[in-house]
């Protein structure tokens, strides 16, 4: 089979993926990685995905401000993050809320996430979402704020099933990670299920998110706090766990996801150079 796969979200320029990015880049063609949203968390790694978007021609980047960065941003980040998405086609985020996280001020989150909503929505691009434990709030910014008219992805979904139709209703996309396929996560993988096909993408959040131990097929050594890393070349296997979960054909998950991941990133990919993956 001619695999053609696309990865929602990752975080590439992680130096957790140094050991193996430079191979893995080397050795795209041969995997049918198509494209992958390399998604920046704060001012300190968008040099790093900028760098990456100018070097390999199937990075869409992705700048912002990630909820657990928020206390770290400079006084001029807005005009910072501005310059970034001058400089070459890109996404919003990673943003977004979260309240699961020690020590959180959510009021903070919520103004830092407002502005770059806003931002996505006066400039049209793709928005990256991050959320955990912040639903209500979450959807109470959608509704009140404006949002991209090309429509914003929950990266990693992990909402209520309720949730996902006014979620919809919205704009929104939600891209399933490799790592729901733990046994723990049950309630992820039933509100997926409530999931419209035309709105499902896929993603490895590498280098975190590792998928089950029998699941994994590129293996790379833990990390030094003993927590395992997610080679992104686990992305063929997230979408082999999408299929049973869904109990879709592979074939046509794979057709679904691209015209899905086209609708979205569509308008920044022509941007890009084009790949040597036949069509």
């Amino acid at each position: 089979m001619n695999l053609r796969l696309f990865d929602a979200h990752n975080h590439l320029q992680d130096e957790r993926l140094a050991q193996c990015r430079a191979e893995f880049l080397r050795q795209l063609p041969e995997t049918g990685l198509v494209n992958m949203v390399v998604n920046g968390t704060c001012e300190d790694d968008w040099p790093q995905v900028l760098m990456l978007a100018k070097d390999a021609p199937r990075v869409i980047p992705s700048f912002g401000y990630h909820p657990w960065r928020v206390k770290k941003r400079s006084a001029n980040w807005q005009a910072v993050l501005a310059q970034y998405l001058d400089a070459v086609p890109s996404a919003v985020g990673e943003m977004g809320l979260d309240a699961w996280i020690k020590g959180h001020d959510l009021a903070e989150q919520r103004e830092v996430f407002t502005w770059q909503l806003r931002l996505a929505a006066k400039r049209n691009l793709p928005a990256s979402i991050h959320c955990l434990e912040a639903w209500d709030t979450l959807l109470e910014v959608l509704r009140s704020e404006p949002r991209p008219s090309c429509g914003f992805l929950l990266h990693s979904f992990g909402g209520p099933r309720e949730m996902v139709e006014p979620l919809v209703d919205l704009g929104a996309y939600f891209s399933l990670p490799g790592y729901f396929a733990h046994a723990r996560k049950t309630s992820q993988r039933e509100a997926f299920k409530c999931v419209p096909r035309d709105r499902l993408l896929i993603e490895t959040d590498a280098p975190s998110q590792a998928l089950p131990e029998d699941r994994v097929e590129c293996r790379l050594p833990d990390s030094a706090d003993g927590r395992p890393v997610n080679h992104p070349a686990n992305l063929g296997a997230a979408y082999r766990f999408a299929a049973e979960l869904l109990e879709i054909e592979l074939e046509s998950l794979m057709q679904q996801v691209e015209n899905n991941f086209n609708r979205i990133f569509g308008e920044l990919m022509q941007g890009l150079p084009k790949t040597d993956i036949a069509n």
